[in-house]
């Protein structure tokens, strides 16, 4: 089969793997029918993450080929939505709705890689998801969403416990952060403010939801934040960018007593003790339990009450896929869908 491989810093390619066959009872085969290029893929691409002949991918949707023995919830023929963590979803800490920490959490970025014709998916019964049918192939992009970004994006919104009532400022307008704006709109929030610099971004901030735009970052930003809310700061902050300035922008936009939720991943990320210490706010982060939300955002875009596919704004072919990474390297795209 053809997939993904990234050798070094930069040098993508797309080349012959082996098919994945069923190792264990859990396992499933599925024949992907749609995968797509992570913001957190660029983090190897541009050198911050280490890299050697990596098998790139972790958002998938598809076709179940193959089960082994033990699998009871997927069968083949079964249109499916992954997690990007291999999850069990019966330890204790699944349980608790924190699959992407279960007890045998495997990430399916570089051990797996779904940038690929097909992929084997250990702990199949506590990882995909079945559709209640064959989507239309206008769902599927909305579909291959919810495997990551929307997951990711909608985790953040609940961390930050945004809902009726509250202000939610989200820091990043890439895929993570648009889609936080949808969940927070989708959870009720009274006023969503996207700080956000680019105009198409900020358009689909708005179709998802946004109220206001701030484009100011850092001190301005964080002061913009507190000028709209009475000088209070956000009852809720999402972070989905993962930088110094990023971070401590929405440190400094919560306000004293709410809620940060944090899903950009952060390398070199100092966050100063004391400056943590009196901002008085609840933090919660990480990578998303993707799995916890995978069946109710399956049923809001089959029923077609969100569309959260509008993300992806570059449709390349698989073997096209280091011009996908090219472009979203340079902010040509915001998130590329990879067609098989």
């Amino acid at each position: 089969m053809r997939g993904v491989v990234m050798y070094t810093a930069g040098d993508v390619r797309v080349e012959e793997r082996e098919d994945p066959k069923i190792i264990e009872p859990t396992d499933a085969i599925v024949k992907l029918t749609a995968t797509c290029i992570c913001g957190s893929d660029l983090w190897p691409y541009r050198g911050i993450e280490p890299v050697d002949h990596t098998l790139m991918g972790h958002e998938y949707v598809g076709v179940v080929e193959e089960v082994g023995a033990q699998v009871k919830t997927v069968k083949p023929g079964d249109f499916v939505v992954g997690s990007f963590v291999i999850s069990d979803n019966t330890c204790e800490i699944c349980q608790a709705g924190f699959q992407s920490k279960c007890v045998h959490a495997e990430f399916v970025h570089a051990g797996i890689g779904t940038q690929a014709e097909k992929a084997r998916i250990p702990l199949a019964d506590g990882t995909l998801v079945a559709t209640p049918g064959q989507p239309d192939p206008e769902l599927i992009p909305a579909l291959l969403a919810a495997s990551d970004v929307l997951g990711t994006g909608w985790y953040a919104a609940v961390a930050a416990e945004a809902g009726p009532g509250k202000t939610v400022a989200v820091v990043g307008d890439g895929a993570v952060g648009l889609m936080a704006v949808l969940a927070a709109q989708q959870l009720g929030a009274e006023r969503i403010i996207a700080m956000s610099r680019h105009p198409e971004r900020q358009k689909l901030a708005r179709y998802y939801g946004a109220t206001d735009i701030v484009e100011e970052r850092g001190e301005e930003g964080i002061a913009k934040i507190r000028e709209l809310t009475g000088g209070l700061g956000a009852h809720s902050v999402v972070e989905a960018v993962g930088t110094q300035e990023s971070f401590m922008q929405a440190v400094g936009a919560t306000r004293g007593g709410g809620h940060l939720g944090y899903v950009g991943v952060n390398y070199d990320v100092q966050i100063p003790g004391i400056q943590l210490f009196f901002a008085g706010i609840h933090t919660l982060g990480g990578p998303a339990p993707v799995r916890r939300f995978l069946p109710e955002l399956i049923q809001l875009i089959w029923d077609k009450k969100i569309d959260p596919g509008k993300v992806f704004d570059l449709t390349l072919p698989l073997e096209q896929a280091p011009e996908g990474y090219k472009a979203m390297d340079e902010r040509r795209a915001t998130k590329v869908l990879l067609t098989l």
